[in-house]
């Protein structure tokens, strides 16, 4: 039972640990992100964009991964798929994902 216990807390520990370094790497995938959108997302980048940090998780979601594949966007549309051309699924989900959390 003790063994199972402390791999319990193991296991515990690793995740909030992978979690930390999660939300550390999109923190730093927003910093190119900040310049034109504001270190909180409230800027309409360029005058042109929407108020990132009110678009919600989903909001946001849907418009890395269309502007990755075409189908996304206005004004902004080369410009941004350049910007997330090179990142994979999951990184513009974290970074949806750590959007959200901008207030």
């Amino acid at each position: 039972m003790k063994t199972t216990n402390t791999m319990i807390k193991g296991l515990v520990l690793v995740g909030a640990i992978l979690a930390s370094s999660s939300a550390m790497a999109s923190a730093d995938l927003y910093k190119k992100c900040a310049g034109c959108h504001g270190v909180h997302g409230e800027r309409k980048a360029m005058g042109k964009s929407k108020v990132i940090a009110s678009m919600g998780e989903d909001g946001v979601k849907t418009a890395l991964h269309g502007y990755k594949d075409g189908t996304y966007g206005g004004a902004m549309k080369g410009l941004m798929k350049g910007q997330v051309a090179r990142l994979s699924d999951a990184e513009l989900d974290s970074l949806a994902k750590y959007i959200a959390t901008l207030k």
